[in-house]
């Protein structure tokens, strides 16, 4: 595919605001800012959105150029796969509280011009640009310090009212429920994708026990399918690199996957691992500050939700969540003891009939 120009970039936006725009900055978030030139932006891609910075009738906008590429399986594999995936964000991001803004879908044309859907051979999704720190940070700062920051414990809270208030909106189709429990073991995104993700030849788990894993997985599948009354508002990939804080906790949400309805245990799961393995990373168990956020997060929302019965059904989707944090595509310098532990948490909880978030340590081992 051509590369993405900003002659290109500039005719787009014109042609999107019906007006002539003067385009300021294209490239890398992570670059210095710099006036822009007609240079190509390298590297653009699944894992790399490009900013771009332009002025309409003189106001400044920023936004974020996101595409989506094949790479690791994960269903993304067909042009159509990829299509999909953006067509669905740009139809749900507005939809929920605090979410950034999708401005717009389109698509790239084998020359590189950024069109209307019609012409188009790959797709762009631009959303609006926002300020913030990204959760991430204070977990790696937490992990290095060992101690918490004032803020730390209203953060937690935050993120869990948060859920309180999306899980709260409910919908009537229970058949769409029985699509993402069966989208959770099967899609290339989920439980099967990620472990067919995995390199050959690991120290710390082979096919046999990947085929147990999956097994299980299935047999939860029909443990919970039809459970369509728990179908509700979520955000769907709700970690701590899609979370940004401006002051002490005021939250915006990026990057909502799989649609606007599922089960509220998707992003409790999604969220709460981390404290669990950034503490691991720290001590090798849930331990010292990381457990203090863990049980304010956690219990935070299961006494303002009543939801007792999410802790018999999270047991599939912290599966799906410990084989992220567990895959050396996205940790390759984790330590394998760690790993084994992860394994020995998804192998625990899925013999469960109910999650004790007091006892996550002992899920950790063999």
């Amino acid at each position: 595919m051509a590369e993405l120009s900003a002659e290109n970039v500039k005719t787009y936006l014109s042609h999107l605001f019906d007006q002539e725009v003067e385009l300021l900055y294209l490239g890398s978030l992570e670059k210095e800012k710099k006036v822009v030139s007609t240079d190509d932006v390298k590297g653009y891609g699944y894992g790399s959105p490009v900013l771009v910075e332009f002025s309409v009738e003189g106001k400044k906008q920023r936004a974020v150029l996101n595409t989506m590429r094949p790479g690791y399986g994960f269903g993304h594999d067909h042009f159509s796969d990829r299509a999909q995936g953006l067509i669905l964000a740009h139809s749900s991001f507005n939809k929920l509280p605090r979410h950034v803004e999708s401005i717009d879908i389109g698509g790239f044309t084998k020359d590189g011009e950024l069109i209307t859907v019609g012409k188009t051979e790959e797709f762009f999704q631009l959303v609006r640009y926002h300020e913030g720190t990204e959760y991430f940070l204070d977990l790696e700062r937490i992990r290095e310090e060992d101690k918490l920051a004032d803020f730390d414990s209203m953060r937690a809270v935050a993120l869990s009212d948060y859920l309180v208030d999306i899980h709260s909106v409910k919908m009537e189709a229970p058949e769409l429920y029985v699509r993402r429990i069966r989208d959770l073991i099967g899609h290339g995104e989920c439980i099967m994708g990620l472990m067919d993700s995995y390199p050959d030849s690991l120290g710390f788990i082979d096919r046999n026990g990947f085929a147990e894993i999956e097994k299980k997985c299935i047999d939860w599948r029909w443990k919970i399918k039809d459970k369509g009354y728990r179908l509700c508002q979520e955000h769907g990939d709700y970690h701590p690199w899609n979370i940004l804080f401006e002051g002490e906790a005021d939250l915006t949400v990026l990057d909502r996957s799989r649609g606007e309805w599922g089960e509220a245990a998707d992003d409790i799961a999604a969220m709460s691992i981390n404290y669990i393995f950034f503490s691991m990373q720290k001590h090798g168990c849930l331990t010292g500050p990381f457990e203090e956020l863990y049980n304010l997060f956690m219990t935070n929302y299961l006494q303002k939700t009543y939801d007792d019965e999410m802790l018999t059904l999270i047991q599939p989707f912290y599966a799906w969540r410990a084989l992220v944090i567990a895959n050396p595509i996205w940790y390759p310098n984790l330590e394998t003891e760690i790993r084994r532990k992860i394994f020995n948490f998804i192998h625990n909880i899925l013999d469960l009939k109910h999650f004790q978030i007091d006892r996550v340590n002992d899920y950790l081992e063999g």
